[in-house]
């Protein structure tokens, strides 16, 4: 079974990155996965890219969500890459 990584990307001061870490947290403790958070605070390119969508959780690289995490969706793509 593969291991899908997931990655939050979060800002400072922002709202709604507290609750997508834990809805991100939820849903990945169901399926036995860690995640990981990248502030885009200390990446430019990151700030740049993903100004207005922030939070944004990536699996595999691949942008699934940003602003409110739907936490079913997630759990539905982090199964399916699992099954790859």
């Amino acid at each position: 079974m593969a291991k899908p990584q997931v990655v939050l990307i979060t800002k400072a001061d922002c709202h709604l990155c507290a609750d997508a870490r834990d809805a991100v947290g939820r849903v990945t403790a169901s399926l036995g996965l860690e995640w990981t958070e990248q502030p885009v605070d200390q990446l430019p390119e990151l700030r740049e890219r993903y100004a207005e969508e922030i939070p944004v959780v990536l699996v595999d690289g691949v942008q699934r969500d940003f602003w409110k995490i739907d936490e079913v969706r997630l759990e539905r793509v982090l199964q399916r890459a699992m099954a790859e």
